[in-house]
């Protein structure tokens, strides 16, 4: 049973650090100051800063939207693959219901679901995990992760900033993510484009990794030392910034975005297409019958003397 268990910790955990690990690039703030200079199709960055933070209003207003998105790493053997995610999200109040699948999922070991649900919902999240998980656990299939509890249960001050910092970026923003664009030095309007059938102006510009810490509301919550000695490390491991291009249709609403990282390991690309905004999301929680508690269920696990090094 303990064995049983940790090898679907080992699954929901893969779900959770794509969905973690990677939204924390996708935060920023309200814009910020903007520079003038002039773009590469003659418009002054201010003309295309004024478009961008029209877009920035119209997508925080809106609240929520579809969202399909496909992330693609390359470099060492277990990053390299890609996942995918579908369904809506809410960004205030921040709720998600996706479901996932990729290549990920096969670090989970045999028995690993193709795919996994994955809900949101009032600092909670519930991942499905399928009907041979509810077999092995009196027919829970739902793992809950309540991030505070998560965080408390660690005892480890870094652990608990970097788990609920975690939980703020978890939905995919793309309000945010046109924040921390308008904060590139290198900003510029790319041309008009057809996404998906529709006709949009695409935009793009890079920020190196100092510039988006700096940019990244995320990471007030950290001294200064400690955000300089995350940028060193940063630097130290290769990383290059990140490149960012986004498409905002003829409704100053963003269609498409584009986040490229380069590191010494490899790079990872993030895919994201967006579409009805504003539709309510309507996202509710499984039944408590079908859930189990993670968090519970570690300090039962180790209790029983199988402790996290199993």
């Amino acid at each position: 049973m303990a064995m049983a268990a940790w090898k679907r910790a080992g699954v929901c955990l893969t779900a959770a650090a794509v969905v973690v690990g990677l939204a924390g690039c996708q935060d920023g703030d309200d814009g910020g100051s903007k520079k003038a200079g002039a773009s590469a199709e003659g418009q002054t960055r201010d003309e295309v800063a004024e478009v961008l933070q029209a877009a920035f209003k119209k997508t925080s207003e809106a609240k929520s939207s579809k969202i399909r998105m496909t992330i693609e790493t390359s470099g060492t053997a277990a990053e390299s693959g890609t996942m995918q995610m579908s369904g809506v999200q809410g960004w205030d109040p921040a709720v998600m219901d996706v479901t996932m699948k990729g290549t990920g999922f096969a670090a989970a070991g045999p028995g690993a679901p193709e795919q996994v649900r994955v809900i949101m919902l009032d600092g909670v999240m519930y991942m499905d995990l399928g009907t041979e998980q509810a077999a092995e656990m009196d027919g829970k299939r739902w793992m809950k992760l309540d991030f505070e509890a998560a965080a408390e249960a660690t005892g480890d001050p870094a652990v608990q900033k970097q788990l609920t910092g975690g939980l703020e970026n978890m939905n995919q923003d793309p309000a945010q993510q046109l924040a921390l664009l308008l904060e590139s030095p290198s900003l510029k309007h790319v041309g008009p484009e057809k996404v998906d059938g529709v006709e949009a102006q695409h935009y793009k510009g890079t920020l190196s990794f100092k510039e988006m810490i700096d940019a990244n509301t995320s990471f007030e919550l950290l001294s200064k030392e400690e955000r300089d000695e995350l940028v060193a490390t940063a630097e130290k491991s290769g990383m290059k910034g990140y490149d960012t291009e986004i498409w905002v249709n003829e409704d100053d609403l963003p269609v498409k975005m584009v986040v490229g990282m380069t590191m010494a390991e490899g790079t990872m690309k993030m895919t994201s297409h967006f579409s009805d905004y504003g539709a309510k999301a309507e996202i509710e929680a499984p039944p408590a019958g079908e859930t189990f508690d993670f968090v519970q269920m570690l300090k039962e696990l180790e209790s029983q003397g199988a402790g996290p090094a199993a």
